[in-house]
């Protein structure tokens, strides 16, 4: 038996996700071309390598991005009917044609937990830092306000395209493989354990910046693992409860304290 649906989250036809993953697939795209900035900076040796210019880049990780990620949302938005997650915001704007139900999603309450996961991962970093190796290739060298920006730019990505792959894909992936094993609702535990495994691999989907910063030594792994995956157990909760939209807020929320406010607070900082 399917899990119920909220009703934010109603089932539609192939055609009418489709509308919805074309609409996240274009937002991926514009995310992944404004990533380029950020990554140029944290990682300026392996751009280096690569002969092309930097917008010549930004347009073909755009175009990229706009084609698989966008299938992949397409993909998480069919399964989720079956688990009850899904795109509650742009199903009510592009199917429904309707308000979204705000009072139920509750925004503010996922730009202020996008923010506490922030503060937790500050209050932790610095106990690990203390392990870690010196850095074998440093990040570029910037003005606090050119940082930031590329900061800014980069939230995006993180709000809308690792969202769109971790928990509107995969997380739902996870679930859809149970359900179509059992014939009742999901348990809780089923989608904590989406939500952990998620975390995991979205702390694992870091660890080639961090490996490039720092080596891949086990402290590296584990500041990388456990910094990344407090904020997924976050994110996932929201996209559990709340749907894929909060869990976006919550997290571009979060990299804007980190990638934004720090380095205009604290410039040359690494949370």
């Amino acid at each position: 038996m399917p899990h119920a649906h909220p009703s934010s989250i109603a089932p539609a036809s192939a055609i009418e996700d489709l509308k919805i993953a074309a609409a996240w697939g274009v937002l991926a795209g514009l995310s992944a071309a404004a990533l380029m900035p950020y990554l140029a900076q944290t990682m300026p040796d392996a751009f280096t390598r690569v002969r092309l210019p930097l917008g010549v880049i930004a347009a073909a990780q755009g175009a990229q991005a706009l084609v698989l990620v966008g299938l992949l949302a397409w993909a998480g938005l069919r399964m989720g009917h079956r688990v009850g997650l899904g795109s509650p915001v742009l199903h009510a704007w592009l199917v429904a044609r309707r308000r979204p139900d705000w009072a139920r999603l509750k925004p503010l309450h996922a730009v202020l937990l996008g923010i506490a996961a922030a503060l937790a991962i500050l209050a932790v970093a610095p106990l690990l830092d203390r392990a870690m190796p010196p850095m074998l290739h440093p990040p570029a060298s910037a003005t606090a306000g050119l940082s930031a920006f590329n900061g800014f730019l980069a939230s995006f990505y993180g709000g809308i395209v690792e969202e769109l792959l971790l928990r509107l894909f995969l997380m739902t992936l996870l679930l859809w493989i149970v359900a179509r094993r059992r014939r009742t609702a999901l348990p809780d535990w089923a989608y904590w354990l989406a939500i952990v495994i998620a975390a995991l691999l979205f702390g694992a989907g870091h660890l080639p910046a961090a490996a490039n910063i720092w080596g891949l030594e086990p402290v590296v792994v584990l500041r990388t693992l456990l910094l990344n995956g407090i904020a997924g157990l976050a994110f996932g909760w929201l996209y559990w409860k709340r749907g894929l939209e909060m869990a976006m807020l919550a997290h571009f929320s979060a990299d804007i304290v980190l990638h934004v406010a720090v380095p205009l607070l604290w410039p040359g900082a690494l949370p």
